[in-house]
C-alpha cells in the first residue's frame, strides 16, 4: 500500500495516529490545572514507565491540555550532560517574555527576570553557560545564594507571581527526569512544595523511568505528598488493538484478528513496537486486509529497525563491562531477575555487583522494582542483548 499514506509513526516521542488507552491520565491532567487555577490543592504528577511507553507522547498531549486551560508551559529533557540550572533558564526566560507580551505586566516580569539573573550569577559552572542574554541587574538577596534547594524555590515563585499577576498559570514539563542529580531532585521538590503552601499556579509535570518514586522518596520524604506517580505500562489487548485497527480503518484498511493476536503477542502491548509493526505491515501490504501472513513477513525487518534504532542507541552508551553484566542479565531469561541469580550468573557476589549495577542505573539501564531484584528499563531488551551478543560467553 501506500507508503505515503500510513498512519503509523514509529519514532522517539512521534505522537500516534490514534492515542489510546491513557484517557484517565488526561482527564487527571486537565483536573490538576483547573483545580490549580482555583487556588485548590492538587498534586503535581510524574509519570513513570519503562521507555518505549509513551511517556514523551503523553507529555506533549499534556502541554497542549496546559494550554487549552490557559496555562504558560515551558518543556525540557533532563540529560546527564547538563545541570537543572542550565535546563530550566533559557526556558524560564522565555516564559517570562511571554508573560510581558501577553499582559504588559513590567515590575512582575522585571522582578522574575532579575532573581533569574542572580539565580544564573550564583551558579558556579561556567559564564559562558548562563549568558542568556538577560540585560537587566540581578535583584540581590533573592535566589543568589547559590544554595540551589534555597535558591529554586525562590525563583519558581517569581515566575509564578508574574504569571498569577497576569491571570494566568505556568506549566513546566520536564523529560527523563531521573537524570536530575540528587540535589537537583530535591530543589525542585522543595520548590514545587513552596508553590503548594503560597497556593501559587504553577504545577510540574514530569516524566521519567520506575525508579522515579524511590529516588524522589530518597530526596524529600514528603514527595508522596506532593505528586502522584501513575505509571505508563503496556496497552492491555483491546486498545493495543485499537492503536491499531482504528487508525488504518479510516483509509479503508483492516487487520485480520489473526493478524492482530499476532501483532499483540510479539509487541507485548508496548506503544513504541506497535507502532512499529503497524507500518511495517502497512508498507508490506498488497490488499486492503492486513493478514497473519503479511504480519509475520516482516518480522525481520521490525526486528533489524528496533535493534538499530530503539535498542543499540543505548546499547552503544555501555562500556564493556556494562554490556558483559547486562549480557548475564539477559541469559536468565525475562525480568525481574533476583541480585543473587545475577551475581552467581556473573560469577561474583552480590557486594561486588554494587558499582557497576549503580553505573547501570544511572545510565537508565536498568532498576530496581523491588528490594533484591533487578530489571531491564527497556522493554524486550533481555532478546536484543542475545542477539547483540551471542557470539560472547556469559560469565561462569
Amino acid at each position: 500500500m501506500d507508503p505515503i499514506k500510513n498512519p503509523f509513526s514509529p519514532g522517539a516521542g512521534s505522537p500516534p495516529p490514534e492515542l489510546v488507552g491513557r484517557e484517565s491520565l488526561l482527564t487527571h491532567a486537565h483536573i490538576l490545572f483547573e483545580r490549580v487555577k482555583l487556588k485548590r490543592s492538587e498534586k503535581s504528577m510524574i509519570m513513570i514507565g519503562l521507555r518505549g511507553v509513551g511517556k514523551t507522547v503523553l507529555l506533549n498531549q499534556i502541554r497542549l491540555l496546559a494550554l487549552e486551560s490557559g496555562y504558560r508551559t515551558a518543556m525540557f529533557e533532563a540529560h546527564e550532560e547538563k545541570t537543572l540550572a542550565q535546563l530550566l533558564a533559557p526556558g524560564l526566560r522565555e516564559l517570562l517574555f511571554d508573560l510581558d507580551r501577553m499582559a504588559n505586566l513590567g515590575d512582575k516580569v522585571r522582578k522574575g527576570l532579575a532573581v533569574l539573573k542572580g539565580f544564573l550569577g550564583a551558579i558556579r559552572i561556567g559564564a559562558e553557560v548562563f549568558d542568556i542574554g538577560l540585560d537587566i541587574e540581578p535583584l540581590k538577596g533573592v535566589g543568589d545564594t547559590g544554595d540551589l534547594e534555597s535558591d529554586l524555590p525562590s525563583l519558581f515563585t517569581a515566575v509564578a507571581e508574574a504569571a498569577q499577576a497576569g491571570g494566568t498559570g505556568v506549566c513546566l514539563l520536564i523529560d527523563e527526569l531521573q537524570y536530575l542529580s540528587k540535589e537537583e531532585l530535591s530543589a525542585l521538590i522543595m520548590a514545587m512544595h513552596k508553590m503548594q503552601q503560597l497556593q501559587l499556579p504553577m504545577v510540574l509535570v514530569a516524566a521519567g523511568l520506575p525508579l522515579l518514586p524511590g529516588l524522589a522518596g530518597d530526596s524529600k520524604s514528603y514527595a508522596e505528598r506532593l505528586f502522584d506517580f501513575p505509571e505508563i505500562g503496556p496497552l492491555p489487548e483491546g486498545e493495543a488493538k485499537d492503536a491499531l485497527a482504528v487508525p488504518v480503518a479510516e483509509a479503508g484498511v483492516s487487520f485480520t484478528p489473526e493478524a492482530l493476536d499476532e501483532i499483540f503477542r510479539v509487541t507485548q502491548g508496548y506503544p513504541y513496537f506497535i507502532q512499529e509493526w503497524g507500518y511495517q505491515s502497512w508498507n508490506t501490504s498488497t490488499k486492503p486486509e492486513i493478514d497473519l501472513e503479511t504480519v509475520r513477513r516482516v518480522e525481520d525487518t521490525v526486528v533489524k529497525r528496533l535493534d538499530k534504532n530503539f535498542f543499540r542507541v543505548r546499547f552503544d552508551r555501555l562500556t564493556p563491562m556494562e554490556k558483559r553484566f547486562l549480557r548475564s542479565m539477559a541469559e536468565l531469561g525475562k525480568g525481574p531477575f533476583r541480585t543473587g541469580d545475577v551475581a552467581a550468573i556473573h560469577n561474583v557476589d552480590n557486594q561486588s555487583l554494587g558499582p557497576l549495577r549503580s553505573r547501570l542505573i544511572k545510565k537508565g539501564m536498568i532498576y530496581s522494582p523491588s528490594h533484591g531484584e533487578l530489571d531491564f528499563t527497556v522493554p524486550m531488551f533481555e532478546a536484543f542483548m542475545r542477539r547483540a551478543m551471542d557470539h560472547e560467553p556469559v560469565e561462569k
